[in-house]
Formats: structure tokens, sequence, C-alpha cells
């Protein structure tokens, strides 16, 4: 049994184009040609066409699908438990992307959920979500950013009271630290460091000391950080930056 050129695209949904290019560069040269020149597949060429569109699938180029079917040591069922291993591993990666899909698309769906009563009561004339469209921007893929919002969700007013409460009664301590004269690298001002890196923990997300650290950069870096925290005191965003490095440290990290 053998089959023209036609009937092999349509059996492999490629084009009679490509099974030409095929042939001409050596990688699938079909057994036979009928008395009129026409290329004749086998069933022998069909297999082979399905391991080469199944590593082209891949990413493959042309030419290492060459090398591995005409490798000499390799026989048909070593090829079977590369495809397989592949497969696994490409399952596992659109796994990991589905689940961090569906997370970016239940996060989109989340945020404060407060009537404008409660949002006013809570924050007064600040907008709690300011920069939401921003912070999504930059971290909406991450599962950072999908298990802060899936917290944001389920907080009611007084939850966000004592949220507010607990921050500002931070502020006061550090700006007391620092009108004491305490440096950043002593270890009143790293347990306040610690303290603002477990705030984090407990109400948004887990926040391990390398992520602090570059929250510290960013306090810094970043003029909308900065002027919040100067505002308290001039001086307080690097100052806090340079005792989150050196919370860090002391612990290890």
């Amino acid at each position: 049994m053998s089959y023209s050129v036609g009937q092999v695209a349509g059996f492999a949904g490629v084009t009679v184009r490509t099974l030409h290019h095929y042939d001409d560069i050596g990688l699938l040269v079909p057994s036979e040609r009928s008395h009129a020149g026409h290329r004749r597949y086998s069933d022998a060429d069909l297999d082979r066409l399905q391991q080469i569109l199944f590593y082209r699938e891949l990413g493959f180029p042309l030419d290492e699908v060459a090398a591995l079917l005409d490798d000499p040591d390799t026989d048909p069922r070593e090829h079977l438990r590369r495809q397989h291993d592949l497969l696994t591993a490409r399952i596992e990666r659109l796994q990991k992307m589905a689940a961090a899909v569906e997370q970016a698309m239940e996060a989109r769906s989340m945020g404060i959920n407060l009537t404008p009563e409660e949002r006013f009561e809570v924050f007064g004339d600040k907008d709690p979500e300011q920069y939401a469209e921003e912070a999504e921007a930059r971290w909406g893929g991450t599962e950072v950013y999908a298990e802060s919002q899936r917290r944001a969700a389920t907080y009611t007013k007084e939850d966000w009271t004592r949220i507010k409460a607990e921050v500002e009664d931070w502020e006061q301590r550090y700006v007391a630290l620092m009108t004491a004269g305490e440096p950043a690298t002593g270890e009143h001002a790293m347990d306040l460091a610690e303290e603002h890196r477990r705030h984090i923990g407990a109400w948004y997300f887990e926040c391990p000391y390398e992520m602090h650290r570059c929250f510290g950069e960013m306090y810094v870096a970043d003029e909308r950080f900065k002027a919040y925290y100067d505002s308290m005191r001039q001086g307080l965003a690097e100052h806090l930056k340079e005792a989150i490095m050196a919370n860090a440290a002391r612990h290890g990290a």
C-alpha cells in the first residue's frame, strides 16, 4: 500500500509544499515513485512523518529532527520513550501556565469588597486601589498578586480598620525611632523592619527576606513610595531600606 503526496498531506494536516521540502532536504524521502515520477509514500514513511511532526510540534529545528531520527544507536522504542518524557514535561508546563491564568482571572474579579460608605469610613479621601491597575500590570500574572487579591476580597470593614491601625502605629514608632537617633542597622530598627515584613505576610502574601529587600529598594527608587515615607519624616525611606537590608542579613538572607 502506498499513498500519493496529496493523500499524505491530507492525513497529516500539512501542505504538499511542506512534504516537497522535506523530500528536498532528505528529511522524508518517499520510498517509491510512480511510473510518471510522482512521489508515493509507504506506511513506514508515514511513521517517520509522524515522528517528524511530533518533534516539530515541540519546537525542534529540522536539522535536529533529522539527527534524532537518523541516529543509528536509537531504536523506535527509544523514540517513544523520549517523546513520552517530552510530552510529560510539556504537560506539566502547560498545567502551570493554565494555573497561572486561572489565578490571574480570579484575581481580576476580586478587590476590596466594601461599600462606598465603608471605604470612606476606613480610608477617608485616600483611594486604597489608586495603583491597582499599575500593580496588575507589573505583577498580575504572579501567585503573589493572586494571593493578595484573594485575601483582600475576604476582608471586612473591621479587618481594614485593624490593618490601618497597625500601619499607623508602626509608622509612629518608626518616626519616634528616627527622632531618637537610632541607626538603621540597630536592633530596634531591624525589629521594626521585621514587623513590617510580617505585617505584609499576615495580611497580603508571604514575603520572604529577598522579596522584602526588593521592596526596600523600591521604597527609595520609586518617587511615590519615597514621597510617602519621607512625608512622615525626611529620610525615612532610605532609613527603612537600610533597616530592611540589615534585617535580611541578620536572618541570613
